[in-house]
Order: C-alpha cells, then structure tokens, then sequence
C-alpha cells in the first residue's frame, strides 16, 4: 500500500450517492483479504480499500433526506481510504452529533454483521447464552455487545490480557483464554452448553460443537485464525445442531432496504449509549500498518483510521 495523489471523485455513479469528505474509515478483514486478492469482491488493481467510513456530506442529490453539511456514515464498499468518496444512499445514515467519527467509522460492518449473525441467522432471544471467539476485536466486541442487549449469556474466548479487558469492558459476563481449557471451563459455567456459538476465528470446529446445547447453533462468521475447517456431519445430526454460514455484505448489497432495516434495530441501541470499542487509531499515511494490526490479530477492539489527525 501507498499513499498516493488521485483525482476527486468527481462523477456520480449510476447508484444514488451523496458524496462524503471523510473523517474516518473503519479498518476490517475483509480489506486485508482484499490486499492479498482473496476476497470474494476484489476489485481490480490499483485500487483505494476501505468500506466503512464516517464523514460530512460535501454533495448530494437535490430534494434528498441527506444534505450537504449532514453528518453520516456507512459502508460505500471501496474506496473509504481516501479523502473523498461516494456512499450509497441506502447504505447511508445519519451520525448523531453525540457519536464521534471515528465511533461512526466502527459501525457498520461489525454491528450490522453482530445483529444478522445473532438475531436474523441465528435467531437468539433473551435469556439464551451465547459464547464469542475472537471476543476482544473489533466484530467479537461487537457480537457481545449486541447479545448483552438482547438478553444473553455472554462467554467470551480472548488470546490475551489486553483482549480479556476489552470484552469486559464491552459486557461479557465470563472471559476465558483461548490458550486453556475453555471448553470445560465453558460447560461448567452453562450447564448443558451454551445455545450458540459465534465463530469469526474458524480451526476448533469439534470443540465448537461439543460447547453447545441440543439444538445448538454454531454460526460460521469467517476464518480469520487461517484455516478452513471441515464441518463433520455426523456430529451436527447426533444432537440436531445447526452449522449456519454469515455473510452479511454481499447478502445486504442484493437485498435493497436490508441494512436499512437492520441500521433501524441497532438505532436504538445507539440512542441508549450503545458505542464501540475503539482499541486504536491510526492516521491515513499509516493505513498499511493498520491492516497489518488486524492481519496478525493484534488488534483490541475496532481499528480506525483517523483522518482529522
């Protein structure tokens, strides 16, 4: 990655768009994979990453709910590492004044995914339990804080001290180390296991299974520890499990309203003080060092990139 001088972003696309000076841009695996050209949406070379970002409108379409000068953020696919960027309207919320852009840049990708991971896919109601891996980064908090509001038992599976504090710090109830013994710990903690698993980590697929209920779920958010476990069926069918894969992105993109909807089950959240995690900011001449954070999984908490800085 370099930082380079490009044009602005001068021409609408087809899609209705406001464009938006960015304040901060949100730093998720998804532009790791996309650096490496293995993401399932890879644009093509040379391009500018970044989905997620917070920012002011500077245009916008004439009669429109947005208007210049509003503040918003939201997911604009590619792009949000640059100054200037075009944002689809119906991927396009308003930012209250009370949440700053850099809480605005860690929104969208890892809450919206948190609620259609637990509430559309996996459909958790209070009073279940839930156990997060990966529970101190930017999506894991966002998993705890999501199923806390709703009523969850939250067990969360961190690799470090730093981490442990940050998934307390976002309301799980139990934190355990991914370097012990988790799963008795976890048995002995749910009696009978818990009722879903959340898994954005991928390689302890048994263990997975083993840690939940008759009836369980384990839901598959994606394979940030490297490996691409096998599912073994006989497993799922002895207990009546669910496997159930989350994609969110790509299922949102082709389904028009959807995170429309979804933005409006998390808006309450918001206006009750719900705000992420922020474990680090980096300026935009750094961005690389940023997604090398996330790459390594060092990262505590949402990384953002800092644009006013």
């Amino acid at each position: 990655m370099r930082l380079v001088d490009i044009p602005e972003p001068d021409v609408a696309p087809a899609t209705p768009s406001v464009r938006v000076a960015v304040m901060a841009a949100g730093v998720t695996f998804p532009e790791v994979l996309q650096t490496r050209g293995r993401y399932q949406v890879q644009p093509d070379l040379p391009f500018v990453p970044g989905g997620e970002i917070a920012g002011v409108v500077d245009r916008a379409p004439q009669g429109g709910e947005l208007r210049v000068g509003d503040r918003v953020f939201g997911h604009c696919g590619t792009g949000g590492f640059a100054e200037r960027v075009w944002l689809p309207l119906d991927r396009a919320f308003r930012l209250a004044d009370d949440v700053s852009f850099v809480e605005g840049a860690a929104l969208f990708a890892n809450f919206h995914t948190a609620w259609f991971a637990l509430v559309e896919r996996g459909r958790a109601v209070a009073g279940e339990s839930v156990l997060v891996h990966g529970a101190g980064g930017g999506l894991g908090t966002a998993c705890i804080q999501v199923a806390q509001a709703l009523g969850l038992t939250v067990v969360a599976v961190v690799s470090g001290d730093d981490k442990a504090s940050a998934a307390r710090a976002a309301g799980a109830h139990h934190v355990l180390a991914r370097d012990g013994d988790w799963r008795v710990q976890a048995q002995a903690l749910i009696p009978g296991g818990v009722d879903l698993v959340i898994d954005p980590v991928g390689g302890e697929v048994i263990d997975n299974l083993r840690v939940l209920r008759e009836l369980g779920r384990l839901l598959v958010v994606g394979f940030a520890g490297g490996e691409l476990p096998s599912i073994p069926a006989n497993r799922l069918l002895l207990r009546n499990l669910e496997a159930i894969g989350i994609v969110y992105g790509s299922f949102a993109s082709a389904h028009a309203g959807y995170s429309r909807m979804i933005q409006s089950k998390l808006d309450p959240l918001l206006l009750a003080g719900l705000r992420p995690i922020i474990g680090s900011t980096y300026p935009l001449a750094v961005a690389g060092l940023a997604l090398a954070r996330v790459d390594e999984r060092r990262a505590v908490g949402k990384v953002v990139l800092d644009l006013t800085a």
